[in-house]
């Protein structure tokens, strides 16, 4: 099954754009994966293919209409399709690397790319688009989200990183962000390499690792640190049982 991604937008050039290079690019040629962008600009009703229209209620801005949207998901939709209806949006739940993982797993997905104030909210409802953030800002349109996710995802099909235990101990996939790297020269402006990396000891190293990685998840994200510690509770440490003295005069031979 080769994973199948369809974006709607009103900029199709931008793609592949930057997943046209790199793992994700090599994988694409490869077919590994594949990308169809489309115009939803191709599903206008009007001489000037008006996409958006005023918000109801007045305000500033422009507003995706529903029916021109839902058109054009429906030309993208084959029949009995299971992929996810992506809508990238940024009041959508955060995208986290489990829920990449989950799509990285599935068929494919078909985005939409919002633009402008927003999208009309009945086509939403209409075609049960999952709203999906990459993060608490403001971008000009879901196209850029879209790549994000995509390069997130593409990363984790089969054969496309050369070292599958790369992506496995990256950050967030164990719920810790990862520890640091060194690599040569020995001796960078003044600062060497953490002796214990080049001991030799693979447990001492792993050891070490792990403790790094602790040190700056609660450093640097108190929350994952915290979500950390509610799933790896401290294991209870066993006490010695420790018998009591016989009473004096319970000895042998004593009255």
């Amino acid at each position: 099954m080769t994973f199948a991604a369809t974006i709607l937008t009103l900029y199709p050039d931008m793609f592949p754009g930057p997943l046209g290079q790199s793992l994700s690019g090599r994988a694409l040629s490869e077919a590994k994966w594949s990308l169809e962008a489309r115009q939803i600009r191709d599903h206008a009703t009007d001489r000037h293919r008006s996409v958006d229209d005023t918000p109801a209620g007045g305000g500033a801005g422009m507003v995706l209409r529903a029916d021109i949207l839902a058109a054009a998901i429906d030309a993208a939709t084959l029949p009995d399709d299971p992929r996810p209806r992506l809508l990238m949006s940024p009041r959508g739940k955060p995208l986290t690397q489990a829920r990449v993982r989950d799509l990285a797993a599935g068929p494919g997905a078909i985005i939409v790319c919002g633009r402008f104030e927003g999208v009309d909210q009945r086509v939403i409802e209409a075609r049960a688009l999952e709203e999906v953030s990459i993060g608490d800002y403001i971008l000009s349109g879901g196209e850029i989200a879209a790549i994000t996710l995509l390069d997130a995802v593409v990363r984790l099909l089969p054969g496309v990183m050369g070292n599958q235990e790369s992506g496995e101990t990256e950050s967030f996939e164990t719920g810790l962000l990862e520890h640091p790297h060194y690599t040569r020269p020995a001796e960078f402006e003044g600062m060497g390499i953490p002796e214990i990396l080049t001991s030799g000891n693979h447990k001492k190293i792993a050891e070490w690792r792990q403790q790094e990685a602790i040190a700056l998840t609660a450093r640097r994200r108190p929350d994952l640190w915290a979500a950390y510690e509610a799933a790896h509770p401290p294991k209870p440490v066993k006490r010695k049982r420790v018998k009591a003295p016989r009473p004096a005069g319970n000895e042998q031979g004593e009255t």
